[in-house]
């Protein structure tokens, strides 16, 4: 009988470990990882969606059948795509990964961001994607003051990103 209840014991331990929703891999992405790289393909055409558009705090995927699926964004950081333009450009609030064209398709700009403390946030050359954009991934609740350069042209637009604000900046012409 004590062999039963052993037997019974490990059974039960089997069971619950196989349903426990804890992760044990280290190598797991966080949730933050994974919607971050969900933006990412929709950005590169890596996945495809009648739509996708990214507010201040979700991600929102429409499929071919008009299915609408909303992801949260990270609590701690903001997501913003910066189209730098020299001639054309077009109005935007809320970014469209599936839509959105920028007139400055793969090129590579100088991308410094300060915080309003004077930190600097971003300090590196970046290449817009096929759609135009620079996208950045910025902590929340901060104002930023974001110079992008090529050659001899610039352009210095201060940011913010407290929750509502523009996702999509097409307002830095190089001059």
């Amino acid at each position: 009988m004590n062999i039963r209840w052993i037997v019974l014991g490990l059974l039960m331990a089997l069971l619950s470990a196989g349903c426990s929703n804890e992760q044990t891999n280290d190598d797991t992405p966080s949730p933050e990882v994974e919607i971050k790289q969900l933006v990412n393909d929709y950005t590169v055409r890596n996945a495809v969606a009648a739509s996708a558009s990214i507010t201040s705090s979700e991600l929102i995927v429409t499929d071919e059948n008009k299915q609408v699926t909303t992801y949260d964004l990270p609590e701690d950081e903001f997501f913003v795509s910066i189209a730098p333009f020299v001639t054309s450009t077009h109005p935007c609030d809320i970014h469209s990964l599936t839509g959105c064209q920028g007139e400055l398709v793969e090129e590579e700009f100088t991308v410094h961001i300060k915080d309003s403390q004077g930190h600097v946030v971003v300090d590196e050359i970046k290449k817009t994607e096929a759609n135009g954009f620079i996208d950045l991934w910025l902590p929340r609740d901060e104002t930023f003051t974001v110079t992008i350069s090529q050659d001899d042209k610039k352009s210095v637009s201060d940011i913010t990103t407290f929750d509502g604000d523009n996702t999509c900046i097409t307002t830095m012409q190089l001059q």
